[in-house]
């Protein structure tokens, strides 16, 4: 599995929950806003704010935040966000992907050129990175949901692609244009998801380790801090030692 959620699992055991979560509802309500605006504010009749809405109800965000984050758009008072995406790489050659979400491009690319430069990596341009990765449907499960047979069942009716199992949960990757179909196979076998989005799947990882592995760790968890930042990326590969020992 790329290094991305094996970060945030090893942050959520280093105490930073709480910061983590706080982040998180405030990125999933954006999210929602966002949807709204583009869309009808209905997520009956809206796809991406019907995922936002669900996304959000996965992670425990108040019903009252997600209605308020909704007539923020349709009452015309939501900023005007930009969806960009950068691409660089960090310590060890490993490639990153970040999206934003930002109602200031100076502010984000400044802030983002400066991480990596920091966190020893560099911001190449657009289509520097992505090309070696596949734009996918991904769907998250937790470890409780079921075994690895079980899910992989499962995923095998539902008509995805892949699936990526360990102690932290399951990952079901499927075409991005059948997202929607297999998310509903999947919710009917095993309930809701942890998370339904399209994501970035590398074709390729990168091994890492030693010094440039907390580098990269440090560079991660920086970009993931930012307010402006929704998804961070990376093809890297880790070995289960290393893993150990940064969640130690």
């Amino acid at each position: 599995m790329a290094g991305h959620s094996k970060f945030k699992n090893i942050m959520h055991r280093k105490g930073r929950a709480d910061s983590v979560r706080s982040k998180l509802f405030s990125k999933l309500s954006r999210e929602i806003t966002v949807a709204a605006k583009m869309g009808l504010p209905d997520p009956a009749m809206n796809a991406r704010l019907r995922l936002a809405v669900n996304n959000a109800k996965a992670e425990s965000l108040p019903k009252d935040v997600i209605e308020r984050a909704i007539k923020k758009a349709s009452g015309g008072e939501a900023e005007s966000y930009d969806e960009i995406r950068y691409e660089g790489f960090g310590p060890g050659g490993v490639g990153v992907i970040v999206e934003v979400l930002t109602d200031n491009r100076n502010r984000s690319a400044s802030t983002v050129r400066s991480t990596f430069t920091k966190c020893g990596g560099n911001l190449g341009e657009t289509g520097s990175v992505s090309f070696m990765w596949d734009r996918v449907g991904q769907i998250t499960y937790d470890a409780k949901v079921g075994s690895e047979d079980k899910v992989m069942e499962a995923a095998i009716e539902a008509g995805a692609d892949d699936v990526e199992s360990d102690e932290d949960g399951h990952t079901i990757y499927t075409a991005f244009e059948q997202l929607s179909d297999v998310a509903a196979a999947l919710e009917a076998a095993l309930g809701p998801a942890q998370a339904t989005k399209l994501a970035w799947k590398p074709k390729a990882l990168t091994p890492i380790s030693g010094d440039a592995l907390g580098t990269l760790m440090k560079l991660i968890e920086t970009l993931e801090d930012d307010d402006d930042v929704q998804n961070v990326y990376s093809n890297a590969d880790i070995s289960a030692e290393d893993m150990e020992s940064l969640a130690g």
